[in-house]
C-alpha cells in the first residue's frame, strides 16, 4: 500500500458499521462543557483525554470490557510491546468493518510505530458470517508457522473475494494463499481443520458472546471501550508521541494585558493581534502551547488558495491534538470577513485543541462555528501570500511546505 493512500485512510473521516449479534446501536457522548463564566485563575477549563460523557450503553460495555481476560504473551500483538497505547481488537475476519478497521489500524502503525501496539482477539460471529470461524482457524493455522499477521492482512485485504464462497470452496483459496506465503501446506491444512483447536475457538467465543461481546470491532483503548470516537485517539497521540498534556492548561494570560503572537515562518514573520478579552480561552492555551514549544517546526498543513491556511499539528497530518479540548467561544461581532483572520480549528462544535488557522481571503461563511481569537497585523497580510500553498488531498509530501519555526507571545 503506497503512503500516499495510508495518508487519505489516516486524515479521511472513518466511518464504521459494526457487525452486530445482538446488540443496540453505538452509544452517544459527548466532551462539550457546561458554558459558564470564566475565570483567569488556577487552570484554563476544559476537557482532558480521558473526561469524557458516555451514555448508559457504553458504560454497559466498558462494564464487559472489564471483565476480559488480561493481555498474556499468548495474544497476537505487533507494533512496540512497550508502546504506551495498547488498541484490543475483537474481531471477525468476515466482517466488513472490521476489514476496514485493520487498514485504519495498519495506518497508525505506519505512522505512530513507538506509540501504537495493536491486539487481536478473535471474534467470530458464525450466526450472520458462515466463514467466521474456519477464517479464524486459517488464521491461527498462519500463526502456528509464524506468519499470523501475514495472514490478518491477507484475509481482510481480500475480504471481497473470498467472503461469498463455501467453506469448501473457502479451504481450497485459502490453502493456495497458504502456499503462496511459502507455509507447510500439510501443516496449515492439519491445523486449520483441527477439531479440538475448533471446539476451543467455539468455547472461547460462547464465553466472549455470554459476557456481552456482541459486536466486532469490539475496540478497547487502554482498557477503555472505544466508543464514538472516546477516549480520543489522536489526542493520545499527541500526549505520548508529541509530549501533550493529560492535564488542563494553567492560566499564562492576565486579564489586565493584551498579547500580540510573533510567528517566525519559513516565509516570514508574522505579527497577530490575540483577542485575550473575547477569547480568553483561545489565547490561553494558544499562549500556553507556544510556550512549551509545541508550535517549533511544524508546517502549515493545509493552505488552499482563496481559503485558509491551517497549522498546529506537529505531526503535519491535520489530525493531532495536544491532549485536551475546550469550547468554542464565538463573539457575533466578529467575522472571517478578510484576509488575516486568526481561527480556531475544530471538528465540531466546543472540539478546539491545537490547530488553527489564518483566513487568506474574506469566507464568512465560517462565522459562527469556529472561534476567531485574533487578526494578523495589517504589516504582515504581505507574508501570508508567501504560504505555500498545500492541499492535504492530494500532497504526498511536505516538501516545500512553509514551517512554523516558532511562536512568541508577547505581553503589550
Amino acid at each position: 500500500m503506497s503512503k500516499k493512500i495510508l495518508f487519505i485512510l489516516l486524515v479521511g473521516v472513518l466511518v464504521l458499521t459494526a457487525c452486530t449479534s445482538n446488540a443496540t446501536s453505538a452509544p452517544e457522548a459527548t466532551e462539550a462543557l457546561e458554558e459558564a463564566p470564566v475565570e483567569l485563575t488556577g487552570t484554563m477549563p476544559c476537557a482532558t483525554v480521558y473526561e469524557y460523557e458516555t451514555s448508559e450503553e457504553a458504560d454497559l460495555y466498558q462494564a464487559v470490557a472489564d471483565q476480559l481476560p488480561p493481555l498474556t504473551d499468548e495474544d497476537w500483538a505487533r507494533g512496540d510491546p512497550n508502546a504506551p497505547i495498547t488498541i484490543v481488537e475483537y474481531a471477525d475476519f468476515q466482517c466488513p468493518a472490521c476489514a476496514n478497521y485493520s487498514l485504519y489500524l495498519n495506518t497508525l502503525l505506519y505512522y505512530f510505530p513507538d506509540s501504537i501496539r495493536v491486539v487481536f482477539r478473535h471474534m467470530p460471529l458464525p450466526s450472520i458470517h458462515g466463514l467466521a470461524y474456519i477464517s479464524s482457524m486459517a488464521a491461527e493455522a498462519a500463526g502456528a508457522q509464524g506468519m499470523f499477521w501475514d495472514m490478518y492482512d491477507l484475509l481482510y485485504g481480500q475480504q471481497s473475494a473470498w467472503s461469498s464462497y463455501t467453506e469448501e470452496e473457502f479451504v481450497d483459496w485459502v490453502k493456495g494463499q497458504a502456499e503462496a506465503l511459502g507455509l507447510d501446506l500439510d501443516q496449515f491444512e492439519a491445523d486449520m481443520l483441527d477439531e479440538d483447536a475448533r471446539a476451543a475457538l467455539e468455547a472461547t467465543t460462547e464465553e466472549r458472546l455470554a459476557l456481552g461481546v456482541h459486536y466486532t470491532p469490539f475496540v478497547v483503548i487502554n482498557d477503555l471501550i472505544f466508543t464514538d470516537n472516546q477516549p480520543n485517539l489522536f489526542s493520545l497521540l499527541g500526549i505520548y508521541e508529541y509530549g501533550g498534556f493529560e492535564s488542563c492548561p494553567d492560566w499564562v494570560i492576565s486579564p489586565e494585558k493584551s498579547y500580540t503572537a510573533r510567528l517566525d515562518t519559513t516565509a516570514g514573520e508574522i505579527m497577530i493581534d490575540l483577542y485575550a478579552d473575547v477569547a480568553p480561552l483561545a489565547v490561553n492555551s494558544f499562549a500556553f502551547l507556544a510556550e512549551n514549544g509545541w508550535f517549533d517546526d511544524v508546517y502549515f498543513h493545509s493552505v488552499v488558495e482563496d481559503f485558509v491556511a491551517q497549522a498546529g499539528d506537529p505531526s503535519g497530518l491535520g489530525v493531532i491534538g495536544p491532549g485536551y479540548t475546550f469550547v468554542n467561544e464565538i463573539d457575533e461581532n466578529l467575522s472571517f470577513d478578510s484576509a488575516g483572520v486568526l481561527g480556531m480549528a475544530n471538528a465540531g462544535a466546543d472540539s478546539n485543541g491545537s490547530q488553527f488557522f489564518i483566513t487568506l481571503a474574506p469566507y464568512t461563511s465560517l462565522d459562527g462555528n469556529y472561534t476567531i481569537f485574533g487578526r494578523v497585523q495589517e504589516d504582515s497580510l504581505d507574508v501570508l501570500n508567501q504560504i505555500a500553498l498545500r492541499d492535504p488531498d492530494t500532497a504526498t509530501s511536505f516538501d516545500g511546505a512553509t514551517i512554523i519555526n516558532g511562536v512568541e507571545i508577547i505581553e503589550n
